[in-house]
């Protein structure tokens, strides 16, 4: 409803209130002479989207734990640290498998000793059987012990290998460079063998992950350019891949580049995803005037104007989108002031 009143060139707006205590709703227009380019209204085709709403996450996110079970003796990062790949976040009590170590050590030692014995009395059997001075059976015990003594040593060195690899669970380092986003323990704190200690992410690269109906991704493939919307930003993502995820919907995951920090992660998300072209009203940006949570457009005729409240849509370049309030046979003025 739009009821013209003079007023002296004092904005007056009639707000109805649609129900108890509803929402307000603008019903008279305001008409003054303002200064500023008409510009046409444009009627045309553009490309007809779908807001698919999701969220943006890092592309890389670790959880980190152990196999270890003990006692954390130093936790070296807080939440919010920025970390380099391998760089040690926390330690867990590994004496035991300190003094473990020594004992493999003792053992490689003794079986290395005892596989250069055997290796020298070979040698000599070797030339004495050469010499016919030992017999075939001397020369195979002592080929025999040979191996016995090699395969002893492959097994300390195996043994020594599974207990470094077993020790560097001791020391939980950072897989890739990061912030770390969780701190579950302190020292003191008991670890258990997957429990979680820390988490790190990466959001250099942020993945959007929406869902949408089978017709509004035909068409979609991976390296598709979309437009993305992360908080109040608008930015471009490609597509890593379209997948089924059930019940008659697919899951779109895409990639924008975050190494500026632009974006935080875990933030509200959409993307455009393209259903063709559709007619649409579009004025230029300049041409907006907003009141508070209202939003209108000088629409001028006959040398003077009136503030129209429309309803606004998407921004195409310098142009947006009015969903209702005007027509294409209609002319706004980018004003450049009043009077």
């Amino acid at each position: 409803m739009r009821t013209l009143m003079p007023a002296s060139g004092a904005l007056f707006v009639t707000m109805v209130l649609a129900g108890c205590g509803g929402e307000a709703v603008p019903a008279a227009i305001e008409r003054t002479t303002v200064t500023g380019a008409p510009v046409a209204v444009i009627d045309t085709m553009i490309p007809d989207v779908l807001e698919a709403a999701g969220t943006a996450a890092p592309l890389r996110l670790a959880t980190l734990s152990t196999k270890l079970m003990g006692s954390v003796t130093a936790v070296l990062v807080h939440e919010g640290d920025r970390v380099a790949s391998g760089q040690l976040l926390a330690q867990l009590d590994a004496r035991d498998l300190v003094a473990k170590r020594s004992q493999v050590d003792a053992g490689l030692a003794e079986a290395t000793a005892m596989q250069a014995d055997a290796a020298a009395h070979a040698g000599r059997i070797r030339g004495l059987y050469a010499d016919s001075a030992a017999t075939k059976s001397q020369l195979d015990q002592a080929v025999t012990g040979l191996a016995r003594a090699d395969a002893a040593v492959s097994s300390a060195r195996a043994m020594a290998a599974e207990l470094a690899a077993t020790a560097s669970y001791a020391e939980v380092r950072a897989p890739f460079a990061g912030i770390v986003t969780r701190r579950f323990v302190d020292p003191g704190a008991f670890a258990a063998p997957g429990a979680p200690l820390l988490s790190v992410e990466d959001a250099a690269t942020l993945r959007v992950t929406v869902s949408a109906a089978p017709d509004a991704v035909r068409g979609l493939r991976r390296g598709s350019v979309l437009e993305a919307t992360i908080g109040d930003a608008t930015t471009r993502a490609t597509v890593e891949g379209v997948v089924p995820s059930g019940g008659n919907l697919y899951t779109v995951n895409a990639l924008v580049p975050n190494a500026d920090g632009r974006f935080q992660s875990g933030s509200a998300a959409s993307l455009a995803l393209p259903r063709g072209t559709r007619r649409a009203v579009l004025v230029p940006v300049e041409a907006v005037v907003r009141q508070g949570d209202l939003t209108g457009v000088r629409v001028t005729s006959a040398g003077s104007s009136s503030l129209r409240w429309v309803r606004l849509g998407r921004v195409h370049g310098a142009m947006i989108e009015v969903y209702s309030g005007l027509a294409g046979s209609d002319t706004v003025l980018v004003a450049t002031g009043a009077r």
